[in-house]
């Protein structure tokens, strides 16, 4: 029955840490970083333009924008390799079939950048808004864009 005090003051870091948990959360979830707005794919690696509950410019208008989130597949597709290394060297030890990890390394390693490309443009994306806050120029009028381009490519 312990209830807190009404009037606890919320500091900066605990306010910044709520506002990063939520963006990286909302780009594991294939939505706006900033709102939480969805769909902002139309296929699997197709991304709109434009939220189209916000209207922030997914690209946020630098030539070259993407290749952070190529960067953070590249990083992804490492660490998902590390892990198999390590846990199959664990599991396997003291004769590991080599022939077995070199199959099934070709076949994760040719999985895992398609399976996670739309996870590392979001997760950018959410990166970048905490780095570079969006500014007016950074949103357009919402639009139900998506929707239509959707159902014209069906």
């Amino acid at each position: 029955m312990s209830a807190l005090p009404p009037s606890l003051p919320v500091s900066d870091a605990s306010r910044r840490k709520h506002r990063t948990a939520t963006m990286f959360s909302r780009a594991l979830r294939l939505r706006c970083p900033h709102c939480g707005g969805a769909p902002i794919f139309l296929t699997w690696y197709h991304l709109v333009p434009n939220c189209p509950v916000c209207g922030l410019g997914l690209e946020r208008g630098e030539q070259g924008y993407w290749l952070g989130a190529y960067f953070f597949n590249l990083m992804a597709v490492e660490v998902v390799f590390s892990v198999w290394f390590v846990g199959f060297l664990v599991f396997t030890w003291p004769n590991p079939p080599w022939q077995l990890f070199q199959v099934s390394s070709i076949v994760l390693m040719l999985i895992v950048p398609f399976a996670f490309f739309p996870y590392s443009k979001t997760l950018f994306l959410a990166f970048d808004l905490l780095v570079r806050p969006p500014s007016e120029e950074d949103f357009a009028v919402p639009h139900e864009e998506a929707l239509n381009l959707r159902r014209k490519q069906v």
